[in-house]
């Protein structure tokens, strides 16, 4: 059974039994802990979700959703129990979309130059 979840004064979610109360909350709420645009293509976005669809006895509910539109990890998405952990998987996100998304994908000449095989070593067909 699903429970629900409101963010209270404070920004802090707390259980909410009342589906009716919740669902006129969950229709004004702000729901947006943080937006990144990562280029005109890419955006990533971390919301509270205020469900926890498959409740389980001991394991804390991951009430926070982030997801990547566009770009190479479009459709990722990370799901997250604590405000502060889905601030962290937004950033690690808006970092690998950075990469994947840059002209030369974060390679340089430097990470070439070191990846290269040494004179006399054949590269690995892996």
């Amino acid at each position: 059974m699903e429970e629900y979840f409101v963010l209270d004064e404070r920004g802090e979610p707390r259980p909410e039994p009342d589906v009716e109360v919740w669902t006129r909350w969950f229709e004004q709420a702000d729901r947006g802990i943080a937006r990144t645009s990562v280029s005109p293509d890419v955006a990533v976005l971390t919301t509270f979700r205020a469900v926890d669809e498959a409740p389980e006895p001991g394991v804390a509910p991951r009430l926070y959703d982030t997801h990547v539109f566009g770009g190479v990890l479009d459709g990722e998405e990370v799901a997250s129990a604590t405000r502060d952990e889905a601030v962290a998987a937004h950033e690690a996100l808006v970092q690998w979309c950075r990469i994947g998304n840059a002209p030369d994908a974060g390679v340089t000449e430097e990470t070439l130059a070191r990846s290269a095989p040494a004179e006399g070593d054949s590269p690995s067909l892996g």
